[in-house]
């Protein structure tokens, strides 16, 4: 069978690097077997493995930043409740685009959503000596299940595809009613099968939330990428769709990396409403001398992880949603190319035989956006991201993410436009080279 990248080398290189199983091969490895492949070949890969913004950063970020440096701000160590600006416009911000209230004191600038998800788990974990678990509507953002490994704290998973809908509330119940769960974790739009959870759906958790007494962090790295909608109006319905609106048992987790392309300064707020900001658990009290759970979050976890945020960053972010919520930058239009992206990419994958593997919000196909999914007949998760590799695609398995479903996630950031063409052509002999293999042919 030939295929544009010799099977032999590929298999060399996972070889070397004590891959095991490539199912289970992290982001990482993938892209090291893809960087390695393609330098041993000469054949340039076509990279869909990492979820890194493929944008300039919004230049109104850079500006503020690099004045905020000039100005001297990098000798002086950042506020841990953050930039009083930047709360300020936070919070302007998630009323702008969310449609919610949360007073500037609740939302706190963290590096990365990373971390802000990391000293919310700390902080959800130790609130109820009872609660001692966190629950995943999965597929999810694999890197959230190793921070709760690190923390030593237990995790419990379902995988959403069977549970849209009527039967997500009975599914949810069925983990909240044990009475150890103290988070419930998900993304929306969702990474990596790109679905996005309707205010049907989003009400039965912020219920269930409340009546069972669990925090809900509600994952918003993809702010208002849901392109079906049109959600770029500050101040105007329609809103990003939150659990905010049924709850107040939530953090929301914002970040710039993907709406603004600013991953590499590591900035994004976490906003943690009203309620529970003060409430205090008698746990976390006789801990922290007393304090409620937004002090322990920012003057306890934040401060012990990492004394604060990058102090220019703060400047940067707090500028980008200044202009995002006075309407005079639209975020939404400069990542919407990613949606075109997607589009071009699944009518190749689907015309050479593929299909997609999340593909619907209950009557609704997905969304088209940063990621999508896909599978081939017959072939499981890991078989596919390997066999891939022989033509020059990488991408991850579902299998990492918590999904149950046989396929693979596909990031549209790094794809360039003279790709489209070695895609089609490479897929064309995937599909001669397999198409005996698939149930219709045999």
């Amino acid at each position: 069978m030939n295929t544009p990248i010799p099977r032999q080398l590929v298999d060399d290189i996972i070889r070397e690097l004590d891959i095991q199983d490539f199912a289970k091969a992290t982001i990482r490895e993938v892209k090291l077997t893809a960087s390695l492949a393609e330098k041993r070949s000469g054949v340039e890969f076509v990279k869909m493995e990492m979820g890194i913004p493929g944008l300039p950063a919004a230049q109104i970020g850079v500006d503020a930043q690099v004045k905020a440096l000039q100005n001297g701000i990098a000798s002086l160590y950042p506020n841990i409740q953050g930039l009083p600006e930047l709360k300020r416009e936070a919070s302007r911000f998630v009323k702008a685009f969310i449609g919610l209230d949360v007073a500037p004191e609740g939302c706190i600038p963290v590096s990365g959503s990373m971390q802000g998800t990391f000293a919310s788990f700390l902080t959800c974990s130790q609130c109820d000596r009872r609660r001692d678990t966190v629950l995943f509507i999965d597929p999810g953002f694999p890197v959230q299940k190793m921070q709760l490994q690190v923390m030593g704290v237990k995790y419990e998973t379902f995988d959403v595809y069977d549970y849209r809908g009527e039967r997500l509330g009975p599914k949810l119940e069925s983990y909240l009613s044990r009475g150890n769960i103290c988070a419930i974790v998900y993304s929306n739009p969702n990474n990596p099968s790109w679905i996005c959870l309707n205010e049907d759906e989003l009400h039965t958790i912020g219920t269930l939330a409340t009546r069972y007494d669990a925090v809900v962090m509600e994952d918003l790295a993809y702010f208002a990428m849901d392109f079906r909608k049109e959600l770029s109006m500050p101040f105007h319905p329609p809103y990003q769709p939150t659990v905010g609106r049924y709850t107040d048992n939530y953090i929301l987790l914002i970040s710039g990396s993907k709406a603004f392309s600013y991953a590499g300064e590591r900035i994004g707020v976490t906003c943690i409403s009203d309620a529970l900001f003060h409430r205090h658990y008698p746990d976390l009290a006789s801990r922290y001398e007393g304090l409620a759970f937004g002090p322990v979050f920012s003057t306890r976890m934040l401060y012990a992880l990492s004394s604060g945020t990058s102090h220019s960053a703060q400047y940067a972010l707090s500028a980008m949603f200044k202009a995002a919520s006075d309407g005079t930058y639209d975020f939404r239009r400069e990542v919407a190319v990613y949606g075109e992206r997607a589009r071009r990419l699944k009518e190749i994958f689907t015309r050479h035989g593929f299909y997609v593997v999340y593909d619907k919000d209950l009557d609704e196909p997905v969304a088209d956006g940063f990621y999508f999914t896909i599978g081939y007949p017959g072939m499981t998760s890991g078989e596919l991201a390997r066999e891939l590799m022989y033509y020059g695609v990488s991408a991850i398995s579902l299998l990492t993410t918590g999904s149950q479903q046989e396929g693979l996630r596909v990031c549209t950031s790094f794809i360039e436009e003279h790709q489209y063409e070695p895609l089609d052509e490479r897929m064309q002999i995937f599909e001669k080279n397999h198409s005996a293999g698939r149930p219709e042919n045999r």
